[in-house]
């Protein structure tokens, strides 16, 4: 009897271990399961992190190229309009020295007219 009692203790004893053994399996697939889950969510984000984290370095990019070109159509215009003020400049002074001019003419016109009209006529002042 006591033979038997012990072979059916044994035998719940392998039954029971066979039995862990399967839990113990289930668990670390289990186990497996969930960390391959997060993993793959981690990943995910990290994939997400790292596609936005390119966009954003080509728009910098574009917004870099952007801001050159801005700057140089900048300078040019500025240029142009130094030759325009310039200009005007020039053309000021052209007309500074024109009215000048015209000054300068209406005097010497209004000496010969004077002179014209006040000397005498060459008949008359020599004799015959």
């Amino acid at each position: 009897m006591l033979s038997r009692v012990v072979k059916e203790h044994q035998t719940k004893q392998v039954s029971a271990r066979e039995i862990q053994e399967q839990k113990r399996r289930a668990a670390l697939r289990s186990v497996a399961e969930v960390s391959n889950a997060l993993v793959d969510a981690v990943n995910g984000g990290v994939e997400d992190a790292y596609a936005n984290e390119k966009k954003l370095e080509a728009e910098a990019k574009r917004l870099q190229t952007n801001s050159e070109q801005f700057v140089r159509q900048t300078r040019q215009w500025l240029l142009l309009v130094d030759g325009f003020n310039q200009a005007l400049k020039e053309i000021g002074d052209v007309g500074n020295w024109a009215r000048s001019i015209e000054k300068d003419m209406n005097t010497i016109a209004g000496a010969l007219e004077y002179a014209y009209k006040g000397a005498p006529t060459p008949s008359a002042s020599q004799p015959h």
